[in-house]
């Protein structure tokens, strides 16, 4: 009975044993394992330290990447300057030729009287009655003005009893009369406006309020 007693224990005592090798075990693999992942992690950023070096450009490829963008922005420049130059030269010349050739349509219109005054010049060399020739320069005349008027806008003023106005008229002579105020005796030369713009001022005579 003792021995039986005796045995039991004896294996107790073994698979007692044999499990706390079995839990030292395992608590030596975790410790191995939890070590391994520690040097993974602190072996990580070591990696991606290396990658960035790896990637980093060199000073000389940093030089080679700003001379080639300085070179960029210098043709950039350098197009734009030939651009405005060119720009510039158009513009003055298109002002130019506006200036040359504004007058074209009125020198157009103008050729008509200057062919109707040459025919008449031809039969006045010609013509025995001076009246003949009057009329031809009048109705000429007349033409002449009447397309001055509705196509430029050009309209004459001046004529004798007017009112005298300094920024119209300029005054060659006076004389005293009983008026009540400056007026136009006698027009030597037409004014002409442009619209509203005065472009020649009529030469002419004032007769002027007698002195009290």
């Amino acid at each position: 009975m003792e021995e039986k007693e005796e045995e039991k224990e004896r294996q107790e005592s073994q698979e007692s044993a044999s499990d706390g090798k079995e839990q030292e075990k395992n608590a030596e693999n975790a410790s191995a394992e939890e070590g391994s992942a520690q040097e993974s992690d602190s072996a990580q950023p070591e990696g991606d330290s290396s990658a960035e070096k790896e990637k980093e450009p060199t000073p000389e490829e940093k030089i080679a990447a700003l001379e080639k963008e300085n070179a960029d922005l210098k043709d950039q420049l350098l197009r734009r300057a030939a651009d405005f130059d060119n720009y510039r030269k158009r513009t003055i010349k298109e002002k130019q030729d506006a200036y040359d050739y504004a007058n074209t349509a009125l020198l157009q219109d103008l050729l008509d009287s200057l062919d109707n005054l040459d025919r008449t010049v031809e039969a006045a060399e010609k013509a025995d009655d001076p009246k003949a020739i009057a009329d031809g320069v009048k109705i000429i005349s007349s033409s002449l003005i009447s397309m001055l008027e509705s196509k430029y806008n050009l309209t004459a003023f001046g004529q004798a009893g007017e009112d005298f106005n300094p920024d119209m008229h300029e005054a060659i002579g006076s004389c005293q009369d009983e008026v009540e105020k400056p007026v136009l005796k006698e027009v030597y030369l037409k004014g002409y406006k442009l619209k509203d713009r005065v472009i020649r001022n009529a030469k002419v005579m004032v007769t002027m309020p007698k002195d009290k």
